[in-house]
């Protein structure tokens, strides 16, 4: 072989072997986050992970926890979702407790139960992990920030639309979900202080249940054989709205519902006059937001409002085009056409 191209040989096979030696090097380094990365680890705990509303909280957060690290080039920013099957407000400790074994920088939890989780969270931020909540709030513990509706108001909402839908005449019922939730004790409260202003509408119990539809929906179908001639319904929760069957068991504007939570699940319930009006909350927001305000307390040192405060939307069929729009721009893709259309 000539000299020349000899020469010309070895200086290819040096640059492949280089070339080779590199990428190795760089895939070995591919999941090394460089030098003075902040990682921050939050651990978010809803009360269940069967119910709707808080799967769409947690695509929320997961969306915020990328984002924010693309905009952050010394930012990482992982969300734990350590969350019930059902609500357990024991477990919902025990989480908090694990979370801050493990070096979690910041907890976001909706409180199934407010005296037990008060002292979990304060025992988490002596223990230098900050806490905020979200939904449904400890007011009294050492949480930094509470993002979530105002309870009350929303109640009192309820008790007005049903009030105009029954003409204020009638019994009704309210159905409570968990009757522990701080949250939506402040909802019925709300309904029960509205319902003074009717003094021709019956208000004949507040029904609790586990939240989810089967119980939901057992305990609507006792009352109505308790009470045949009740006329509306006040559901501080949408819970036998997430599926079919209780269209098995009530009549299209029959009895009048009003309730809180508008999920695409849900919003056929509208459609076909089941439901005159669901309280939308954008559920989905309730992890982004959290996260969003986490980095801006620990990462970006900014102070934080003590509530933070998330505003219901009324859907109904006037509406149920734009807000099933709404929702489709939040990332749900379970949406019929027909409802985008509108």
């Amino acid at each position: 072989m000539k000299l020349s191209n000899f020469i010309i040989v070895l200086l290819v096979g040096i640059s492949f072997a280089m070339f080779g030696g590199c990428q190795e090097i760089s895939e070995e380094l591919a999941d090394i986050d460089p030098e003075g990365v902040d990682t921050l680890r939050i651990t978010m705990i809803a009360k269940s992970s069967d119910n709707p509303v808080f799967t769409t909280a947690k695509k929320g957060a997961l969306q915020a926890a990328e984002e924010l690290s693309e905009k952050y080039s010394m930012l990482h920013v992982e969300v734990d979702w350590e969350t019930p099957a059902t609500e357990d407000a024991n477990r919902q400790v025990e989480i908090i407790r694990k979370a801050v074994r493990e070096n979690a920088d910041a907890i976001i939890v909706s409180c199934s139960d407010r005296d037990s989780l008060t002292s979990a969270i304060n025992a988490a931020v002596d223990a230098g992990v900050e806490v905020m909540t979200f939904d449904s709030d400890a007011p009294e513990s050492k949480r930094f920030t509470f993002y979530g509706p105002d309870d009350e108001k929303m109640g009192e909402m309820l008790a007005d639309k049903l009030a105009e839908l029954t003409e204020g005449k009638g019994k009704i019922a309210i159905l409570g979900g968990n009757q522990d939730a701080p949250n939506l004790k402040k909802r019925i409260n709300g309904i029960q202080n509205a319902l003074a202003d009717y003094p021709d509408m019956d208000n004949v119990g507040t029904y609790y249940h586990p939240e989810n539809e089967v119980d939901a929906i057992a305990l609507m179908d006792s009352v109505h054989k308790m009470y045949p001639d009740l006329i509306g319904w006040a559901m501080v929760g949408s819970w036998p709205l997430f599926g079919d069957k209780l269209m098995d068991i009530i009549e299209p504007g029959k009895i009048k519902i009003v309730a809180i939570d508008a999920l695409p699940v849900q919003l056929k319930y509208v459609e076909q006059n089941y439901v005159q009006l669901l309280l939308g909350q954008p559920t989905f927001r309730w992890g982004k937001i959290s996260v969003e305000t986490i980095v801006e307390k620990l990462h970006e040192k900014e102070e934080v409002k003590e509530i933070i405060r998330l505003k219901p939307i009324p859907v109904s069929i006037e509406n149920l085009g734009g807000w099933s729009r709404q929702l489709r721009a939040w990332g749900y893709t379970d949406i019929p056409e027909k409802y985008l259309v509108m």
